[in-house]
């Protein structure tokens, strides 16, 4: 009888080991891992994760053929497949911190594998790694273990939360490869033997090692650009009164695009996709490749753009001040469906809120008040990250608290923010939400879950991702002053994106009032040539405040002359006298 053993009893190596010994009841399949807590859970009617239909696989085949351990170096021993499903996550420190994929625990899977086996085995690479990995792997098992044979194959999972079991029983593609040796191609097929048991042949793919590690990279990033692309879309959607549930559905009956993931939103999230993009952009910059490395960096810029701009939107419009105000987080997971909470938009629109100074009531039905502490406590790694989305202080972590009811969330809160499209969130009674809410109640969607007219109806304010602004919003516009300058530019770093609340001000010129819109575009030494009104304009949003006194004769201060290109976006209106 074939053993299967897996180490790592995560999100991947629990659910795609059950799957296989649920469809494969000759094969024997342990799942192992150092975590105790985590096996024990396993045994248990209280799974470690949450995930549609695995309760109901897992009990099906525990205690069968299907078995959750501790004991790590038995199994791998007794194997005759070993899967590796072990966390590869970004390095924080050393070469290629923020972006190389940290490979310790892969690495320290292959030693002990080397040190423990007594018999030929296939190596499974089913963790996420950089190209080439599997070579790295090969060199550390047959330098480690004389006389026996270990072939190294990849077969990188492509489940989504949420739906990880319907994707398991009907995969769009298994994918496998191998080294094109004798010994190899053998692996191979005794891999798609497993899984021919339930998916058509016509499905299982066989290449070479390299490209079915780059291929999950791949798909991965092709992804995230998606999001990134209809969110950067929805931005422009909300400057132009469009739609962007409107431009989504018509560009996706193209059929050479497709509809899936053209839904805007917050931001993504989830353990793999920054990650991953990250990992491809350090790969590329090791090959020599800068032009590739800086195209799907912007797909992180986006998205991190798109999480800024949700915050920003928040405060300026609650009248640009939300310290103290209570806020409803309806939603805390990456996604719905379930409690995963890696590189979730909602922690970093959090810590933004907070750095405000406002209180959070936070509601997710999967997520717990200790994950999401952890989680707000939390560094990031990105070095890039916007600093107003750092870590708050253990002050400002008092200021949430994480509740189990929607209702209890909401009650006596100024503003409602919803993270997560939990169907729960569609079907809430808006109007006894309303009438437990502070005056004005703002609804700020971020997952373009709620009905907006009906909201607006009741009495909310509404802002959804993408749509046509509410009235409110649109009598409050922020003004976006972006400064691009080349790398010799003297501007300081905080001058680079500052975000204005005309409607706010207690003083300043009236052009920056004004509901008409031009673009001023300036080149290099042009821009000091601009004369604007005398007054005092103060900038606000997180960023700080500066205040610039202009005068018909005067010039531009030094400090706002850009050596590369400068360019204003304001919201103006001409006078008889002035000139773009």
């Amino acid at each position: 009888m074939v053993k299967i053993c897996c180490i790592g009893a995560g999100y991947v190596g629990g659910p795609t080991m059950a799957v296989i010994a649920l469809k494969c009841a000759k094969i024997v399949v342990t799942v192992v891992d150092i975590s105790s807590q985590r096996i024990n859970a396993w045994n248990s009617d209280h799974l470690p994760i949450y995930e549609p239909g695995l309760d109901e696989v897992v009990k099906q085949c525990r205690g069968k053929n299907l078995f959750f351990s501790t004991d790590v170096e038995k199994h791998v021993s007794e194997a005759d497949i070993v899967f590796v499903s072990v966390n590869t996550p970004t390095k924080t420190h050393g070469l290629g911190a923020g972006k190389a994929a940290d490979l310790t625990y892969w690495e320290s899977a292959a030693r002990m594998i080397a040190d423990v086996s007594k018999s030929d085995k296939i190596v499974v690479e089913k963790s996420t790694v950089p190209v080439k990995t599997a070579e790295a792997i090969e060199r550390i098992l047959t330098h480690n273990k004389k006389g026996i044979n270990f072939t190294i194959l990849s077969n990188p999972e492509f489940l989504a939360e949420g739906t990880a079991i319907q994707d398991l029983f009907n995969p769009d593609r298994v994918l496998i490869g191998g080294r094109e040796t004798p010994e190899g191609q053998k692996a191979i097929l005794t891999l798609k033997e497993v899984y021919a048991n339930w998916v058509p042949v016509e499905k299982i793919l066989c290449t070479n090692l390299w490209s079915a590690e780059l291929s999950k990279l791949a798909a991965n990033a092709f992804l995230a650009q998606r999001i990134s692309s209809v969110n950067a879309m929805s931005a422009l959607c909300e400057a132009t009164g469009a739609d962007v549930s409107q431009v989504s559905h018509s560009v996706g009956t193209d059929s050479r695009i497709g509809s899936k993931f053209l839904n805007a939103s917050v931001g993504f999230g989830g353990s793999c996709f920054q990650k991953d993009i990250l990992n491809l952009v350090y790969i590329c910059e090791c090959n020599g490749l800068p032009e590739v490395a800086n195209y799907w960096k912007q797909v992180i810029k986006v998205n991190d753009y798109q999480k800024t701009r949700f915050v920003n939107r928040v405060v300026s419009s609650m009248f640009n001040t939300i310290s103290t105000k209570k806020i409803a987080i309806l939603g805390f997971a990456f996604k719905k469906d379930t409690g995963d909470t890696r590189d979730t938009p909602a922690i970093d629109v959090c810590k933004g809120l907070l750095g405000d100074k406002a209180k959070l009531s936070i509601y997710d039905p999967q997520v717990t008040e200790d994950q999401i502490t952890k989680d707000l406590s939390m560094r990031k790694f990105d070095k890039d990250h916007p600093a107003h989305l750092q870590p708050p202080s253990p002050t400002s972590i008092k200021q949430v608290s994480v509740v189990w009811d929607a209702y209890e969330a909401v009650k006596d809160a100024h503003g409602i923010c919803i993270l997560t499209e939990w169907d729960e969130f569609k079907k809430l009674d808006y109007k006894k939400v309303y009438d437990s809410m502070q005056k004005p109640a703002f609804i700020f969607d971020g997952r373009n879950v709620v009905d907006v007219k009906k909201a607006r109806e009741i009495g909310f304010i509404v802002y959804s991702i993408g749509k046509p602004l509410d009235p409110w919003l649109k009598d409050m516009p922020s003004v976006v002053i972006l400064w691009h300058f080349s790398v010799h530019s003297c501007i300081p770093s905080y001058l680079k994106i500052l975000i204005c609340r005309p409607a706010l001000m207690s003083s300043g010129p009236q052009w920056l009032t004004a509901a008409g819109a031009i673009t001023i575009a300036a080149d290099r030494g042009e821009a000091a040539q601009q004369n604007l009104h005398s007054g005092t304009i103060q900038f606000h949003g997180g960023c700080g405040a500066i205040a610039a006194e202009r005068s018909e004769k005067s010039k531009m201060p030094s400090y706002l002359k850009p050596v590369g290109a400068a360019a204003i976006v304001a919201k103006r209106q001409l006078g008889p006298n002035e000139h773009a």
